[in-house]
């Protein structure tokens, strides 16, 4: 069993979860594994969805040997499909009893200019992202209202400025701070409270090794203005604290989570304008035809 510390911040007290289940979609993930190990650390048990059965699972039984008696299920199921998930919600209500908490993870990125991003390749991020974020809360919309529960989306800083080569998953990720910021005030009423965490620069992820370019990780790191890259704890420990008590008052927020990256520009200058003007010769035209 590894040890608790190495998964939250001693500044959270244990047991503070107990009861609550959290539905998490992309839970096999790097960030989104991490956010589900604090919390079911902390007492929560929990169910983890991903379009790969068999990674699902095993990183599903991998989660729930972090504390003794909890309880983690692994889901096969695809975000974009609202059937899969009304099924996947209804499962983990039968074997969990409840759903508290809604962490919306699933994601789809690549690097892609413009000129060589062909329409299925954006449509298929938008459905992944903002779609997929849609469909997740309205399948559990129910049970968030019994439980007066928490959502919290995984979105990103790529469209607080242009970003050359993310223009599709920076209007999916705008989409999904909208998207957030309208169900706080429409389901407010109801005890339940909407937020986004977006992850910066974030270190040892699938996400970070597509976006930077080879060897541009110092180059990155010293334009963060606290001169480190994040830590998938980073993430974990504030999820940990939106869903919390500490956090009851907080809706409709986005809590950038980036060492004050974005503020530096630090993704638009590597390598800009030359990236975009020699784009033809720089890039890879396959990896955008999805």
């Amino acid at each position: 069993m590894l040890m608790a510390p190495a998964y939250t911040s001693s500044v959270y007290r244990p047991g503070i979860f107990d009861g609550k289940v959290v539905f998490c979609t992309g839970g096999a993930g790097t960030i989104c594994r991490r956010q589900t190990e604090a919390l079911v650390i902390l007492g929560a048990n929990a169910a983890i969805l991903g379009r790969k059965k068999e990674v699902t699972e095993n990183a599903a039984a991998e989660i729930q040997k972090l504390r003794s008696g909890s309880s983690v299920i692994g889901i096969s199921a695809d975000v974009r499909d609202i059937s899969s998930l009304q099924e996947a919600v209804d499962r983990t209500v039968k074997e969990l009893g409840r759903i508290d908490f809604v962490i919306c993870g699933a994601a789809g990125n690549f690097i892609s200019d413009f000129k060589h991003l062909s329409a299925n390749a954006f449509k298929t991020v938008i459905d992944i992202d903002l779609l997929g974020s849609f469909n997740t809360v309205k399948a559990a919309t129910s049970e968030l209202i019994r439980n007066k529960g928490s959502v919290i989306m995984v979105s990103a800083t790529l469209h607080y400025y242009g970003v050359q080569f993310q223009s599709h998953v920076g209007a999916a990720k705008a989409g999904v701070d909208a998207l957030s910021n309208a169900l706080a005030v429409e389901l407010g009423p109801f005890g339940v409270r909407f937020n986004c965490i977006a992850p910066g620069p974030i270190d040892e992820t699938e996400g970070l090794t597509r976006l930077l370019p080879s060897g541009a990780k110092k180059q990155v790191t010293k334009a963060v203005p606290l001169q480190r890259l994040g830590s998938v704890n980073d993430i974990a420990d504030a999820t940990v604290f939106l869903f919390s008590e500490a956090a009851s008052f907080i809706t409709g927020s986005i809590s950038v989570v980036d060492g004050g990256a974005w503020h530096t520009g630090q993704m638009q200058a590597l390598h800009y304008p030359e990236s975009v003007l020699n784009s033809d010769q720089l890039w890879n035209k396959k990896s955008a035809k999805l």
